[in-house]
């Protein structure tokens, strides 16, 4: 039992380190841009290349993770995942021509889906539910010390492929850690790896019977939404800081860190508090406090409120991820919710490309100040959706949200 108990323990230390590994990679080309842009002569909307290779390479991977975890082992997976990012983000720093920084995008996607994938497939079966949210809250750190390693690099080195490479050495070690432990990731024998299969459902549910649930749409939508807003603020703030309000590049890359870090310590907050709350209570709040930050920020009022408005704006928006994951088994059923799930995931890789791209096109048009203003749309979009979801769902369950309940998080 001691020595189970010990298994656990490390297995817990690895998958908290996965997760920040999984958030550094994934916020440095919002600092890096403005150097690689400059570098390869590209015009402002080309960064669509990166976030459209990455989000169909992590789309794709993490859509058949079950496939690929009936061919290898998780651990095995885990390992091969962190050797592929490593590459990528070796490639991004050794890129000589703009269409092998763009595949490499690609790259870091499959990798990176698989190993989001992997981690939250193990989680899901031996981890508690507030372990699981501070999983989500390690990868926020790690997207919090990603625009920290690029900002001083470029400052120390005048060179963004150093802040790339010291990644993918810090990766490529992860990759080392998962292929000497991968044998503790399996399950005991006779134990299995199948989740949905572990708890009995009332009847088989299809791809098409879930998606015909209009409230499974709505949490779709929701998703996608929801992690184009975290993400374009994330990645165009700095440019439009530094390029359009005449921030210096020291400066604006704290704030940049300021709004992540605030996304990593709201997660970690909140998981004590929503208990007492209730889920769907917090989100509401969350998403008004998001919008306030937003709209902040598009104001431009002063540098100490710009500032602040990223903090307040990453506080709102940190708990949003987790608390819907949370609500959807108890909003749809687990029956639902095992096709749900895959949906929402898949979403939010979609709009962490897609939204972001678009922003690029539209600040390449109108110029950069007219990407803010679209932060308070999907904002404002965000908050009617989640009262629609929350009408819906009281329909759905004869007027009652039986599960908006303060306890209904544990």
């Amino acid at each position: 039992m001691m020595s189970k108990h010990r298994s656990d323990s490390l297995l817990w230390l690895i998958a908290c380190v996965g997760f920040i590994s999984l958030g550094l990679p994934d916020t440095l080309i919002g600092v890096a841009w403005p150097s690689v842009r400059d570098h390869f002569h590209l015009r402002q909307s080309e960064i669509g290349l990166v976030f459209a290779g990455a989000g169909c390479g992590y789309f794709l991977s993490s859509f058949f993770s079950g496939r690929l975890l009936q061919l290898m082992s998780i651990g095995m997976l885990l390992a091969a995942s962190s050797a592929l990012v490593a590459l990528s983000g070796g490639g991004y720093g050794l890129a000589t021509v703009w269409w092998l920084f763009a595949v490499c995008s690609v790259m870091h996607g499959l990798g990176s889906g698989a190993i989001d994938a992997g981690l939250n497939h193990y989680a899901a079966h031996h981890f508690s539910a507030r372990r699981m949210n501070w999983l989500h809250a390690c990868y926020a750190l790690g997207a919090t010390c990603g625009p920290v390693i690029m900002t001083q690099v470029i400052g120390r080195q005048g060179s963004w492929r150093a802040g790339y490479l010291v990644v993918a050495a810090v990766l490529l070690v992860l990759s080392g850690v998962f292929a000497v432990t991968r044998r503790r990731w399996d399950p005991p024998e006779g134990e299995g790896t199948a989740g949905a299969g572990s708890e009995p459902v009332s009847r088989p549910v299809s791809t098409m019977d879930t998606l015909r649930n209009r409230l499974v749409w709505l949490q779709i939508v929701l998703f996608f939404f929801y992690t184009g807003l975290e993400v374009s603020v994330g990645q165009w703030s700095f440019t439009l800081l530094t390029e359009s309000r005449g921030i210096p590049p020291p400066t604006a890359g704290w704030w940049v860190t300021l709004y992540w870090g605030s996304i990593g310590i709201g997660r970690v907050v909140f998981g004590f508090v929503v208990e007492r709350l209730g889920i769907d209570r917090l989100v509401r709040g969350s998403l008004l406090l998001s919008l306030l930050g937003v709209t902040l920020f598009a104001l431009d009022l002063s540098q100490p409120v710009t500032a602040v408005s990223l903090a307040l704006a990453g506080l709102g928006l940190a708990c949003i991820y987790p608390c819907l994951m949370t609500r959807t088994p108890q909003r749809l059923g687990k029956a639902l919710a095992a096709h749900a799930i895959g949906f929402q995931v898949s979403a939010a890789m979609l709009g962490a490309a897609a939204l972001p791209g678009l922003s690029g096109l539209l600040g390449e048009k109108a110029g950069l100040e007219a990407i803010a203003p679209t932060f308070i749309g999907v904002a404002a979009l965000l908050v009617t959706l989640h009262e629609t979801l929350l009408r819906g769902d009281r329909r759905a369950h004869g007027g009652v949200g039986p599960h908006s309940s303060p306890r209904s998080s544990s």
